[in-house]
C-alpha cells in the first residue's frame, strides 16, 4: 500500500503540531481552520491556548501528541530542541507507530534531519525536513516559501497541507535538503538585510525623505521582500519580531558550519553573522532580524531616539 493510499484511509486524517511561538501558532491556526482536528503540544501552554479556544486538543508531551495522530508538524526553535521533541525521554520517536509521518518545519542542521530519517525509516515511519520561509506575515497571510527534503512519495503526500500553508512548494531532494536550501535563503537574507539597512542609514543621513526614498527603490531593481515588509518598520521604530534576532544567529551559524564544511568561505555572511552578535550583546535577541539597524547606528553614531 502506498503512503498516499494509506493517508486516505484515515478519516478524518489527524493531526499534531508541536511548537507554538510566532509563526508556529500561525500556521497551525490555517490547519485548524481546513477542518482538521489538531492536538497540539507546546513548552508554555499559554502560547496555545488560541489555537485550543479553536478547538485543538491539547498533549502533556510530542509523546501523547504523536498517540493521536497521523501525521505530526513540528515548528520549534533551535536544533537542540528539535533534538528533544523528537529523541528526548517523551520525544516523539518513543510512541512513534508505523506508518505515522513526522514533518519538521523548524530551520535546523540537514545532518540531523538525516539522523531522525534514518530513525523513522527503521520503525516503518516517515520524515521530512520543511523549513519555511516568510516570516510572521507568512505565516498568518499562509504564503510562505516551503523548501522541501525527503523521499518523493512522501512528499507528493504531504501536498495538501503544504498547500494550506504555502504558495511556494519546492520539493528540494533527499532528506536534510530542505534545511541545505533553507541555509541558503538566510544567506541571501543576511546580504539583502545590510544593504537595505545601510540604505536608509546613508539615505537618513544625506537628508532624504526616506518614505520617499522606499517608494523609489521598491519600484527598481532593488525591489525585495524586505524593503517591502521590514523597511516600513524600521522608520516607524517597530522591531518587534517576524522573525527573531536570536534564531537568525543560529541560522547564520549553521550556514558557516557547513560551508567550512563545503570548504566554501563566504566573507559577507561571516561579517553580517558578527554584526548581528553585536546586536545580541546590545540586548535585543528576542527582536525582529530588522533590528540590525541598531547595530548599524551605533557604529555612525546615530542615536536610536532619533526620528527616521
Amino acid at each position: 500500500m502506498t503512503l498516499q493510499k494509506l493517508l486516505r484511509l484515515s478519516s478524518p486524517l489527524r493531526l499534531g503540531w508541536i511548537g507554538t511561538g510566532v509563526m508556529g501558532a500561525a500556521m497551525c491556526q490555517h490547519l485548524l481552520k481546513n477542518s482538521y482536528p489538531v492536538t497540539v503540544y507546546s513548552r508554555t501552554r499559554q502560547k496555545a491556548e488560541g489555537l485550543l479556544a479553536n478547538g485543538a486538543q491539547w498533549a502533556s508531551s510530542p509523546s501523547e501528541v504523536v498517540k493521536h495522530a497521523d501525521v505530526v508538524f513540528t515548528m520549534v526553535g533551535f536544533p537542540h530542541d528539535v533534538r528533544e521533541v523528537y529523541c528526548g525521554d517523551s520525544g516523539l520517536l518513543k510512541s512513534l507507530r508505523p506508518n505515522t509521518v513526522l514533518v519538521d518545519m523548524t530551520t535546523s542542521l540537514p545532518s540531523l534531519a538525516v539522523e531522525i530519517s534514518a530513525i523513522c525509516n527503521a520503525k516503518g515511519s516517515y520524515f521530512v525536513d520543511a523549513p519555511v520561509s516568510g516570516g510572521d506575515v507568512g505565516a498568518q497571510q499562509a504564503t510562505l516559501s516551503i523548501m522541501v527534503g525527503g523521499e518523493t512519495e512522501v512528499v507528493v503526500a504531504l501536498r495538501p497541507f503544504f498547500k494550506i500553508l504555502s504558495q511556494t512548494i519546492n520539493h528540494q531532494g533527499p532528506p536534510g535538503a530542505g534545511q541545505h536550501a533553507k541555509l541558503c535563503n538566510q544567506i541571501t537574507i543576511a546580504g539583502t538585510m545590510i544593504g537595505v539597512c545601510e540604505s536608509l542609514l546613508y539615505g537618513y543621513r544625506a537628508g532624504l525623505d526616506l518614505d520617499t526614498l522606499l517608494q523609489s527603490i521598491r519600484g527598481g531593481a532593488a525591489a525585495c521582500w524586505t524593503l517591502d515588509h521590514l523597511a516600513p518598520r524600521i522608520l516607524v521604530r517597530n522591531f518587534e519580531p517576524g522573525f527573531y534576532v536570536d534564531h537568525f544567529v543560529k541560522d547564520m551559524g549553521m550556514a558557516l558550519e557547513e560551508a567550512k564544511r563545503l570548504g566554501l568561505v563566504l566573507p559577507g555572511l561571516a561579517l553580517v553573522h558578527q554584526l548581528y552578535l553585536s546586536v545580541q550583546a546590545y540586548g535585543h535577541g528576542r527582536a525582529g532580524t530588522h533590528a540590525l539597524m541598531l547595530a548599524l547606528e551605533r557604529l555612525s553614531n546615530i542615536s536610536g531616539k532619533e526620528d527616521m
